[in-house]
């Protein structure tokens, strides 16, 4: 034995995540791949909203609905909220928080507003509702900026 007797100091561990590897590649390809899939449906609802601005007989209405807007008003509300959501992904992109934050309150705004636009375009509506429904997904299960304990330990 020693004389000294101070008990011996713990190691600095590297910050690790309480994730497997493949488990951890998966979800930051998820936050990559909900991150393009952003930008992608933020140009797509520009492009959306350009087509409703330019020409009102575009869209042809399915049948008859409760909620009922003038599809220029459609047009403006997909311009706008296109280019907001092509940002906040071009923000997660970037792995910016403000854009995983911003990412999934307006995936969860682009699913109200395409179950609105259902009457509309309904495969479109419903696919880019599903889109949103997996970036909210990846964003919310990837905790890259999670909290960590004294360690670094996720």
């Amino acid at each position: 034995m020693s004389q000294n007797s101070t008990p011996p100091r713990p190691e600095a561990t590297p910050p690790r995540s309480h994730k497997s590897g493949s488990a951890e590649a998966w979800a930051s390809g998820g936050t990559l791949f909900a991150g393009v899939l952003m930008l992608v449906t933020g140009i797509m609802d520009v492009f959306q909203g350009i087509a409703g601005i330019a020409e009102d007989d575009v869209y042809a209405r399915v049948g008859d609905y409760v909620f009922k807007f003038n599809l220029t008003t459609w047009g403006w509300i997909h311009l706008i909220l296109g280019i907001v959501v092509a940002i906040a992904g071009f923000g997660i992109l970037k792995g910016a928080e403000w854009g995983r934050v911003a990412g999934i309150c307006l995936a969860s705004l682009n699913v109200l507003a395409q179950f609105l636009f259902l009457p509309y375009q309904p495969w479109w509506a419903l696919f880019s509702m599903a889109i949103s429904i997996f970036v909210i997904w990846a964003l919310a299960t990837d905790d890259e900026y999670g909290p960590t304990d004294r360690y670094g330990i996720r």
